[in-house]
């Protein structure tokens, strides 16, 4: 089962959002709510998959995903 959660890159870390992707992905423009509570700029770059995970929406995930 998937969870409701996926992860995007944006404003230096790899975050995770409960907002819809659109087809094709999200595109360098837009702005999304994380589960950190923070608005980001997405990042649409290859390298930006690179990045750190945010260590706030990585906990929330877990959570949501049912891991400990």
């Amino acid at each position: 089962m998937p969870h409701p959660f996926h992860w995007q890159p944006g404003d230096g870390l790899r975050h995770a959002t409960l907002e819809t992707r659109p087809r094709g992905g999200f595109t360098g423009e837009a702005q999304v709510e994380t589960l950190c509570g923070a608005s980001i700029n997405v990042d649409d770059s290859a390298q930006a998959w690179l990045w750190a995970t945010c260590p706030e929406c990585n906990k929330v995930a877990h959570v949501l995903a049912g891991i400990r």
